[in-house]
């Protein structure tokens, strides 16, 4: 297949897309959409959003040096993209979207009860780079819908349902797994045939004997 050569895009495609969450010192709470969100450290656990210096939220975070990322499933699309295109300057995003706001337990920022996944986050860095600053921040808590969870603990986030963004469009989450961490390089575990039972043999009976 032919390759076309494309200068200076950055085609990095799907992404996770989140709703973030913060707080001015006011007290003034806002939501946007971002789709540049990404971990970028297991200990401690930290991840990074990228944010235009004219977004609203931009100032938010910037004045508290917290925010919450709210993960929305394939219902609130269009909510995700209403945070995302309309600006907190102008009108209440999260009255129109009529978000249920609950309380964050370690970061003062409200999360969005109707996102299944929630994660609060204290900015430890900020790094400009042009169009947008990367905000470095470490996860502090997180609230997962209890239905995510099997019986073992483990977190199924196939079935909240989650969205993605690739390239302008809205995309849902794949429900069937293609593959698990690590299945290339495990040992087939060989099944060992259960053994036939020999079967004795028994010569004639003598005749005399008993």
């Amino acid at each position: 297949m032919k390759k076309i050569e494309f200068k200076g895009s950055v085609v990095l495609n799907p992404v996770p897309v989140v709703m973030v969450t913060s707080k001015n010192k006011e007290g003034k709470e806002n939501v946007f959409t971002v789709a540049w969100a990404g971990t970028i450290c297991t200990k401690p656990p930290m991840l990074s959003i990228s944010i235009r210096p004219e977004r609203l939220s931009y100032e938010y975070i910037k004045e508290t040096m917290e925010f919450t990322i709210n993960l929305p499933h394939r219902k609130q699309t269009w909510e995700t993209d209403f945070c995302g295109v309309r600006s907190g300057r102008k009108l209440d995003k999260i009255k129109e979207c009529k978000f249920t706001m609950e309380k964050g337990k370690t970061v003062d920022v409200s999360y969005i009860k109707e996102c299944p996944v929630n994660i609060e986050c204290k900015v430890k860095n900020i790094i400009p780079l042009g169009t947008h600053d990367l905000f470095l921040a470490e996860v502090t808590g997180s609230h997962i819908n209890e239905n995510l969870l099997d019986e073992n603990g483990k977190i199924h986030f196939e079935w909240a349902d989650l969205i993605n963004y690739c390239h302008g469009e809205y995309y849902p989450m794949a429900k069937n797994s293609i593959g698990k961490f690590g299945y290339s390089v495990a040992k087939k575990i060989e099944v060992e045939e259960p053994k036939k039972e020999k079967k004795r043999k028994y010569g004639k009976r003598k005749k005399g004997i008993k």
